[in-house]
């Protein structure tokens, strides 16, 4: 079994502080943490340990030739639907084309070696919670889709392990590495 692995775009501290103080005040749910705060472009649930430093140069290839871009949260959904969601999210309204290309060539890099991406499909997010199954999110939606955060500039990604621990499975997370975007 290989090691549960993603690569994701991490916010400034600044952006994720201003969205954890946004979400605080909100009773009801367990928010994500703001330093869990991310937006996955490829989620790798089971890397070969023999691969990893190939990994690690692959995506340092596939990104280091991308130009930095801008970035902006905003706009909040649920998956799998908001009748029944599993997951709230903030989107983007800013940087989206560039995130799903960013996303294609860290899948890509990362299917070459051998660490396989999940299969789900691409949508730039950061979960803000999960939810009790069976219940509506559409208040929370509203009340989320009110929040925008600063524009900031995406000029790397983070090669993040992601050890589940304990009972509840939470998981414990671990930047491996730190990939710029140079182009």
């Amino acid at each position: 079994m290989g090691r549960r692995m993603f690569v994701a775009v991490v916010p400034p501290e600044d952006v994720r502080e201003e969205l954890a103080a946004f979400l605080e005040v909100r009773e009801g749910l367990r928010w994500t943490r703001s330093d869990r705060l991310h937006l996955t472009l490829a989620f790798l649930p089971s890397v070969p340990e023999r691969v990893l430093e190939t990994l690690e140069e692959r995506l340092r290839e596939a990104v280091g030739d991308l130009p930095p871009f801008a970035c902006r949260l905003a706009g909040a959904g649920a998956f799998p639907h908001p009748d029944r969601p599993a997951v709230l999210w903030l989107g983007v309204d800013r940087g989206h084309a560039e995130l799903e290309r960013l996303s294609r060539r860290v899948r890509s890099a990362a299917n070459d070696v051998g660490a396989v991406p999940d299969g789900q499909r691409f949508v730039p997010h950061v979960t803000l919670a999960r939810p009790p199954r069976g219940r509506s999110a559409l208040r929370w939606l509203q009340v989320l889709d009110t929040h925008r955060s600063r524009e900031w500039t995406v000029d790397e990604v983070v090669l993040i392990d992601s050890e589940l621990q304990g009972a509840g499975h939470r998981p414990r997370h671990r930047a491996v590495a730190t990939l710029e975007l140079r182009g």
